[in-house]
């Protein structure tokens, strides 16, 4: 017996039936000039070999590598019958693409020929985000999981060489993983961890060891330091950290479910140094020399002035929640979608006064929309309601 998978054919609140209609009629826009592909995007990349492209993790099952400047989206690495949740790039020359999965493997293809190469068992629970990195001179991979494990790997071998737990066991579902370029070594690497819960971990792993690193947190001058084990900057789950490189003192910076995105100060002691009010849950954050771009659960793509920290411009135009951004250079950002589609937004203040004059007249009802039609969900209405479920509950 066939099943409908028409949301009109289900029963649904008012609230629901009115967010239907709402991205039903958003659905259709053209701006950030959207590459709309059949499946949820729920993670992104930079292809480490080219400022053109990136890569993307998708609910289809999927990793795609996608020309930003020619729009091709044909290659893609197929395997998994699970949605795949996050992607990295490394092994030796950066030669295999890897991908975080529901079914609890990191799954591995050779780049160039998307031959599937090795799975890495070892997670109870969904793979939720990978990173690569070199410790030592080998190739290493780390994963964290649904299930608050960290898993370090030998990519060469599928060996696992450390599992990271929290010593209090509180640590709740992995979000994000982050390298400090300033603290890692050629022999060992400091991770930073966050997750479900507002505790934001760092970690030391060499090739024999590992340990979780506790810092001095910053207080007055007349006062002792104390000793914290964690960062705690945030009031809820932390989505995303990332080192921005833009920055003298490589300082963190922070996306959370507090809606807010924070950049953490590496001389105040991991402290907050700027806040962001989004407004919503912030689930992604990219920064360049000017401007600090945060996007989330609204559906919003928000370019704030860096050295004001006022809010420039709101670009509009997914019609779900946005998973992630990747900077092209310092000229635009790349985001991606729950929408299924990837978008580009200029950050040159051309680009930016060009698309605040037309935000402004389109409230005065002065410019219409263009529409594309979006391309309908490979997932059955079951598989949509459980990943809205998995994505309320990070």
């Amino acid at each position: 017996m066939s099943r409908s998978t028409d949301p009109g054919h289900f029963f649904q609140t008012d609230a629901s039936e009115s967010t239907r209609a709402r991205r039903a009629a958003k659905s259709g826009n053209k701006n950030g000039n959207p590459l709309v592909l059949q499946s949820k995007i729920l993670s992104v990349i930079p292809d480490p070999f080219s400022s053109k492209s990136i890569y993307i993790a998708e609910s289809a099952g999927c990793v795609r590598k996608v020309n930003l400047e020619t729009r091709d989206s044909k290659t893609v690495y197929r395997g998994p019958t699970a949605p795949v949740t996050s992607v990295a790039i490394g092994g030796h020359g950066g030669a295999t693409v890897f991908a975080g999965c529901w079914d609890k493997d990191i799954w591995s293809w050779d780049r160039e020929s998307r031959a599937v190469e090795r799975k890495y068992k070892g997670h109870s629970d969904f793979v939720k985000v990978i990173i690569c990195a070199t410790i030592g001179g080998k190739d290493c991979l780390i994963s964290g999981g649904a299930e608050s494990k960290i898993i370090v790997w030998d990519t060469a071998t599928g060996e696992r060489l450390h599992a990271l737990r929290d010593k209090s066991d509180t640590m709740m579902a992995l979000q994000d993983l982050a390298l400090d370029p300033e603290d890692s070594t050629t022999s060992e690497v400091v991770l930073v961890s966050s997750s479900s819960d507002p505790q934001i971990r760092r970690w030391r792993i060499s090739l024999s060891s590992w340990s979780q690193i506790f810092d001095a947190a910053q207080t007055a001058p007349t006062q002792s330091q104390p000793i914290r084990d964690t960062i705690l900057e945030h009031e809820t789950s932390v989505y995303r950290v990332l080192f921005s490189g833009e920055d003298e003192d490589n300082d963190l910076w922070t996306a959370s479910a507090d809606g807010t995105a924070k950049c953490l100060s590496r001389a105040k002691g991991w402290s907050t140094e700027d806040s962001y009010t989004h407004g919503d849950y912030v689930r992604a954050v990219a920064v360049t020399s000017d401007w600090v771009i945060t996007a989330g659960r609204d559906e919003d793509v928000k370019v704030w002035d860096r050295s004001t920290g006022k809010l420039w411009h709101v670009y509009e135009g997914h019609y779900e929640e946005v998973t992630g951004l990747v900077l092209l250079d310092e000229k635009a950002v790349i985001s991606v979608s729950i929408d299924g589609t990837v978008r580009t937004w200029g950050l040159g203040k051309i680009d930016l006064d060009k698309a605040r004059t037309e935000r402004e007249a389109k409230q005065k009802g002065e410019v219409k929309e263009e529409k594309v039609k979006p391309k309908k969900s490979l997932l059955t209405e079951e598989e949509e309601a459980e990943l809205a479920e998995l994505m309320d509950s990070d």
